[in-house]
């Protein structure tokens, strides 16, 4: 099959390797993103006591950074697209379209609404892990 993506041959199969490989190589890209929200709203959260007010500040401060490295890691995604083997190709494509999803639906939606529907349960934390962090003082670098 002759195409924008050049000379290939449909199999009407996937190699079971590249679910696989997606899925792990986009969860683990995924994190970046989400350790990048998720620090911000709780330094909001920290800062303010306010959920509703966390969690809008946490997603308007990192949306634009969120937003212009997935764009960019997606281009270099679909840069394997080009490739001549067809393996490469569904990797780049689908890697693309993962990155693009996880950073407007996945940290643009689901994420801000589930956590402000989710309120002050967000910040709570098992009785055994709270008197660990209580009795050795773990606390961010500003907070005393």
């Amino acid at each position: 099959m002759e195409g924008f993506v050049g000379d290939f041959t449909v199999t009407d199969t996937i190699t079971w390797t590249v679910p696989v490989l997606l899925f792990c190589i986009a969860f683990g890209m995924s994190m970046d993103y989400e350790v990048f929200l998720l620090s911000r709203i709780k330094e909001e959260w920290d800062r303010s006591g306010d959920n509703q007010l966390a969690v809008a500040r946490g997603l308007e401060r990192t949306g634009a950074m969120v937003t212009a490295a997935a764009g960019l890691i997606a281009i270099v995604w679909l840069g394997f697209v080009l490739s001549g083997i067809s393996y490469l190709k569904a990797i780049g494509l689908g890697l693309a379209v993962a990155v693009l999803m996880d950073a407007t639906l996945v940290r643009g939606a689901l994420v801000p609404a589930f956590m402000r529907l989710a309120g002050r349960a967000n910040w709570w934390a098992p009785g055994p892990l709270a008197r660990f962090h209580r009795r050795f003082g773990l606390r961010d670098a500003g907070h005393t």
